[in-house]
């Protein structure tokens, strides 16, 4: 499941597509029907990543990716979010086992459930992430002793330019322009 790019905005519903970034924040595409544009403000506005939220779990968290997995993998109907809770209760019981029932609540649940109706048709929701091809692909060339070839690490973010001063002068014109 790729995920990459799908972001919750606080205080907005729904899903977003990450499309860029401009000076005045983060440019924003609604995963709803409407295909709604926004720019949601950088200083203003929280964006979490689904790949990244977690669930709190008894022992471990939870990630959200390997949730809504297992809630795909369920025979049967999902239900709405707008369902019994005690429905909503028995289905997390299924699909995530050791979940915390104390501290992840009904309108978590909801909030889950709510996202899954909203990826299950899109494209991405079947597709694989890109980064975990790479890897396993590392470790069987390892496996049968070949060697991986390494590409070159691209500069850090916060490396210099050189700068205009640090450059050789230009040579002066000795014509005129004005013509003499």
């Amino acid at each position: 499941m790729n995920l990459r790019g799908i972001v919750a905005v606080s205080g907005r519903p729904g899903l977003f597509k990450l499309v860029g970034q401009n000076k005045a924040g983060y440019v924003l595409e609604g995963l709803d029907a409407q295909k709604v544009k926004i720019v949601a403000s950088i200083s203003s506005t929280k964006l979490a990543s689904l790949e990244d939220i977690t669930i709190y779990g008894e022992d471990e968290d939870l990630k959200l990716v390997d949730v809504l997995a297992n809630i795909a993998a369920v025979k049967g109907d999902i239900p709405d979010a707008k369902a019994d809770p005690a429905v909503l209760k028995n289905l997390f019981l299924e699909v995530a086992p050791t979940h915390d029932q104390d501290k992840v609540y009904t309108s978590d649940m909801k909030k889950i459930v709510t996202w899954y109706h909203l990826l299950k048709d899109l494209p991405l929701f079947s597709e694989e992430t890109p980064g975990a091809e790479g890897t396993t692909e590392g470790v069987k060339a390892e496996e049968k002793g070949e060697k991986k070839v390494v590409k070159a690490t691209p500069k850090p973010a916060n490396a210099k330019a050189p700068s205009k001063t640090a450059q050789p002068a230009k040579k002066a014109s000795m014509t005129s322009k004005k013509g003499v």
